[in-house]
């Protein structure tokens, strides 16, 4: 058995007739590869990066024609498989789920099922404008959605902006919600859409929140590095999340601190960044908010992170304690000495109250299995503790609206 031809990210093995030709690829959506060479049943690869800097972990391609088979994959390039092994997909990427078994930091086994033509494997459940798509088409016609655009990319892409909740009306607070500052960071997305759904579900809680409360989404601010694969994280010549002073480097935050402010008025009571942290150890397998380094800011994320804690079901195993403060672990300084980062920004806007980065591990948060179910669900709740904590400063009449 022989190498058959090696290009950038892409492997093909030759095999003998008893086999359909294999092939490994990065040809898909937010596809990250570069396979070595296959030595029978043994795949090597590594992630690109994809104009960062440093080290990073992402990475996502396919497999074809391994029907049957059973191969090994080895990452020859740090150990970037996470917490339950690669999110695996069986149907082209329209579900994931994590492989759970037969993985090491730096490797995983796969055994393909005689049917299965085509398998993706990535870092995680990854997630690009066609999900967005099909999520948010179930709200069509909804009076309580408005779909429209941020910004174009230098690419040509569309940056999708979202405007939710009251509409026909002046609102009595706005929140802003980011997602995918750092394009690799996947697990948002899913917490993104739980967080929609909740402001759009039935009930009373969600109901106070269209009658009195404009959210303003961008679900990719690093829409091109969603799209092509890339790792986002300290992105050359300045990562998305450091591009908040002086002249922006991206013309999809130039946008944000254009169009931001405009919007919001004096009513931008919270804004909410969603993130995801390290790959794996301390402060990487559970959620929690980034401590701001003002006292009366990190004063209301602790108050905000007791009605995350409270508001059930909490699949997520939220806990207030495990929130990062300022001068903590990776938390100081010289952590934002490249530029000022979105909450940062959003921090120092008239009438806010609430300025918080939220970290969603991608596979593992207090023991329990992060997946798009328990994502939104989490999402879900916190559409719900974002409500309970404006209703708290209002006065009770004003909470009967």
């Amino acid at each position: 058995m022989r190498l058959g031809s090696i290009q950038i990210g892409l492997c093909i093995m030759s095999v003998s007739s008893a086999f359909a030709e294999v092939s490994v690829d990065a040809q898909v959506p937010a596809g990250n590869i570069v396979c070595e060479r296959v030595d029978a049943e043994q795949v090597y690869l590594h992630q690109e990066k994809r104009g960062s800097a440093p080290w990073w972990f992402y990475w996502a391609f396919r497999v074809r024609g391994a029907e049957g088979r059973t191969l090994t994959f080895h990452f020859t390039d740090g150990e970037p498989v996470g917490t339950r092994g690669p999110a695996v997909s069986q149907d082209q990427g329209m579900t994931w789920h994590w492989l759970n078994k037969n993985f090491t930091a730096k490797s995983f086994t796969y055994a393909f099922a005689p049917a299965e033509s085509e398998v993706r494997f990535a870092f995680g459940m990854v997630y690009t404008q066609r999900d967005w798509e099909r999520f948010i088409a179930r709200f069509d016609g909804s009076p309580f959605l408005e779909k429209g655009q941020l910004a174009v990319t230098r690419k040509g892409r569309k940056v999708e902006k979202l405007r939710l909740g009251c509409l026909k009306a002046e609102p009595r607070h706005r929140v802003l919600l980011t997602a995918r500052h750092h394009c690799c960071e996947m697990m948002a997305s899913y917490v993104l859409e739980g967080v929609i759904e909740g402001v759009l579900a039935d009930g009373e809680r969600a109901r106070w929140l269209r009658e009195n409360v404009e959210f303003l989404v961008v679900p990719f601010v690093d829409k091109d590095g969603v799209e092509d694969g890339d790792q986002g994280k300290n992105r050359a010549p300045r990562d998305h999340n450091r591009d908040y002073d002086g002249v922006s480097a991206h013309v999809e935050t130039a946008a944000i601190r254009e169009q931001v402010p405009a919007w919001a008025g004096d009513k931008l009571t919270v804004a909410l960044d969603l993130h995801c942290p390290w790959i794996r150890g301390e402060n990487n397998e559970w959620v929690y908010q980034v401590g701001s380094s003002d006292t009366n800011l990190w004063a209301q994320q602790q108050v905000f992170g007791k009605w995350m804690e409270e508001v059930e079901p909490n699949l997520l195993a939220y806990r207030h304690a495990n929130d990062l403060p300022y001068g903590k672990a990776w938390n100081t300084s010289s952590n934002y000495a490249q530029g000022m980062s979105c909450i940062r920004w959003a921090s120092a806007l008239p009438g806010i109250r609430l300025a918080s980065s939220i970290e969603i591990p991608y596979a593992t948060a207090n023991s329990a299995e992060v997946t798009p179910l328990s994502a939104r669900s989490f999402g879900n709740s916190l559409a719900t503790a974002i409500g309970l904590y404006l209703m708290r400063a209002e006065p009770a009449t004003q909470q009967k609206r």
